[in-house]
């Protein structure tokens, strides 16, 4: 049924390296961005003035109109921009940007959603004793979310490698590239299988590394 003699290991590694480098390069920003996207959510969602509550809207509507647009149509839309920004459409970097953009606003809503679960009796005792937003923010709702913080990245790092497969369909490179131009198109059914089952062993590899680390640092 497989015939592993037609498939180019040295390929596969090099395939399998571009998977890795877009999900972790990419995975950088998104955490940063979507912190950042997911705290500004949070603060302003609890915010009594007309600009609070106004800048919510805003921000809502951006998030959500990014989460709702399919990543295969994001990326193709986002041609012209990615050209200017890494001077190509095709290959690792070109994927970059369209998975950081697709990837931050649906990270985003996961802090936010962390950042409700803390405690309120926890935030109103550090008001209490006169802490500032910015400490309440740093040593108080951080560290309280931090085990839902971590899941969210895991899930959202586990997203992005199956969007770095579809990527790859239209010239991103890594396992999906592979899959589709030499496994499928040339009628390579054991390239095919090989990547899918690399592909899932990243998977795998990145919600075992999470669960972990929340185990780690959940001190409930």
């Amino acid at each position: 049924m497989f015939d592993f003699s037609r498939i180019n290991w040295e390929k596969v590694q090099e395939k399998t390296v571009e998977t890795l480098i877009m999900t972790f390069e990419s995975l950088i920003l998104v955490f940063i961005i979507g912190l950042f996207l997911g705290l500004l959510l949070y603060v302003t969602s609890n915010s009594k003035s007309t600009f609070g509550r106004g800048f919510y809207t805003v921000i809502t509507a951006i998030v959500n109109i990014f989460r709702a647009i399919p990543f295969i149509i994001l990326i193709v839309l986002l041609l012209p921009f990615t050209k200017i920004l890494v001077g190509s459409i095709i290959g690792v970097q070109a994927a970059i940007p369209a998975l950081v953009i697709s990837a931050s606003p649906f990270y985003a809503r996961l802090v936010e959603i962390g950042l409700r679960e803390v405690d309120k009796g926890v935030i109103e005792a550090a008001r209490a004793m006169g802490a500032k937003n910015s400490t309440i923010i740093l040593k108080v709702l951080i560290p309280e979310s931090l085990p839902a913080i971590v899941s969210g990245i895991t899930v959202t790092a586990i997203a992005l490698v199956g969007s770095t497969a579809m990527a790859g369909i239209i010239g991103a490179g890594g396992l999906g590239n592979l899959a589709y131009l030499d496994g499928f198109q040339r009628n390579n059914n054991t390239l095919t299988f090989v990547a899918t089952i690399l592909i899932l062993i990243i998977v795998f590899a990145l919600q075992f590394l999470g669960d972990a680390v929340v185990k780690v640092i959940d001190k409930r």
